[in-house]
């Protein structure tokens, strides 16, 4: 029997404090921060749906795992806890550990990037891009036409368009490509999955032009549910089995660890080539540690070893994208423009449909997170022209879609603090028609999201 009500598949066993605020407090604290959300001190935040990179609550195995970590400098038995676990999921002949994913993306960038290199993707996101541009080379999307329509339903948005890019390899040319990377969920457009069909397509593709297929794999497990649910054919299937064949499909990988495998910090760099294994190895000696810890202590890789566990649970991943649409469905009710169908990590608000007074380089994204803020303390994250407008010639160009991202913690918040959240969505939506937008008064050259500096119009 099916029960209506979604229940948290876990117990709270601590808690932290929350610290509330009021509207004139918050409008002070926006302004201080050259309204900026990421510039705000998390103590002055009531619900923080910022990213769900790193602030999911661990587990008490995850804990206990802490307590067994080794913090040998070479060698250390966590090391071969934590590898053993990831090949498990993903058996890539050499696994090598980063402090996060964006690490392991600079490393491999660093290898097989560079002036004339052109990187295709379903599509990449903010850190992916920065890192492939500030190699010289260039990033470019490849989703299919529905990724681009927040509201249609298509199941997998996430897709790369198949046509497009054994186009794109001919008229680039093999040379030029080093490898083509395929982001699941696809994070930019709206956390959308990629079907099973569309990831053993592009990599047939790979294989007849001899090109390395390489995965960005921070929400594996969430994309691999979705397949389960959504895909003719996969539904009596176990999560881990569809994770493996997703793996097997590729040559290679980088990941954030800070997303599905619950990790505070942590990530990975994983391929077959003993050649690029060998320059990234070295690489990582250089910016990050030793290949058995890459950044991270012994502690932390025992805690992502117990996580990739958990984090291919079918209870917790039913309750993970159900509580997800819970609140996605609720905004959709009331009438809030939101990417459909519903993600797995996050809701995201269509601005540009809400705010059609505020021209995309006005930031109707950052004026609605603005807003979120000020009215409830709801923090969420721009993803529109402000994280995607400015390019790398120093000139700026309206992003496709102009999103709030509200990305949900894991095992973080429970049914009433969502409650919260859609009550001030109700409330954000009165004042739509009155918001204006904003301009930025400072920024740095490249990520400017995270720290640019805003004056409202």
């Amino acid at each position: 029997m099916e029960f209506r009500t979604i229940i948290e598949p876990f117990r709270i066993h601590s808690v932290a404090p929350i610290a509330m605020t009021t509207q004139s407090q918050r409008e002070k604290l926006i302004a201080d921060a050259g309204y900026n959300l990421f510039s705000l001190h998390s103590d002055d935040v009531l619900i923080d749906l910022l990213t769900d990179s790193g602030t999911g609550a661990m587990s008490r195995n995850q804990w206990a795992a802490i307590q067994h970590g080794d913090e040998s400098y070479a060698g250390s038995p966590s090391w071969l806890i934590f590898k053993e676990a990831v090949q498990n999921l993903f058996p890539f002949k050499h696994i090598i550990p980063t402090h996060q994913g964006r690490a392991a993306e600079k490393i491999l960038f660093t290898a097989i990037g560079g002036q004339g290199k052109v990187i295709p993707n379903n599509t990449h996101f903010d850190t992916t891009r920065a890192n492939i541009e500030y190699s010289k080379a260039e990033a470019v999307d490849l989703v299919i036409a529905e990724g681009k329509d927040p509201a249609s339903k298509h199941p997998f948005k996430g897709n790369m368009d198949i046509g497009a890019l054994e186009n794109f390899i001919k008229v680039n040319g093999v040379e030029n490509i080093p490898i083509v990377m395929m982001t699941i969920t696809n994070n930019s457009s709206g956390g959308q999955p990629v079907s099973l069909e569309n990831l053993r397509a592009v990599s047939a593709i790979c294989k007849k032009y001899g090109i390395p297929f390489f995965l960005d794999a921070a929400r594996f497990a969430e994309n691999a549910w979705f397949i389960r649910e959504r895909e003719v054919g996969q539904g009596n299937r176990e999560v881990a089995d569809i994770v493996r064949e997703i793996a097997q499909l590729a040559d290679g990988m980088t990941i954030s660890a800070k997303k599905d495998p619950f990790g505070n910090i942590g990530g990975w760099l994983a391929m077959n080539d003993d050649g690029l294994a060998m320059q990234a190895r070295n690489l990582l000696i250089l910016t990050e540690g030793f290949p058995t810890y890459g950044g991270l202590a012994g502690r932390d890789l025992e805690a992502l070893a117990v996580g990739l566990t958990e984090a291919v649970s079918h209870d917790y991943l039913k309750y993970r994208i159900q509580s997800t649409a819970y609140l996605g469905n609720a905004l959709a009710m009331m009438g809030i423009p939101v990417v459909q169908p519903i993600g797995g990590h996050a809701v995201y608000i269509d601005a540009k449909a809400l705010l059609p007074q505020i021209p995309s380089l006005h930031y109707p994204g950052q004026a609605l997170a603005i807003e979120l803020y000020t009215v409830g303390g709801i923090r969420g994250c721009e993803i529109g022209s402000v994280m995607f407008g400015r390019k790398p010639d120093g000139s700026e160009v309206a992003s496709a879609m102009e999103l709030v991202r509200l990305a949900i913690p894991r095992r973080t918040y429970t049914q009433s603090h969502i409650d919260y959240v859609i009550e001030v969505c109700a409330e954000v939506v009165k004042l739509a028609p009155t918001l204006t937008g904003y301009t930025i008064v400072k920024e740095p050259p490249a990520l400017r999201h995270f720290t640019a500096e805003f004056a409202p119009l």
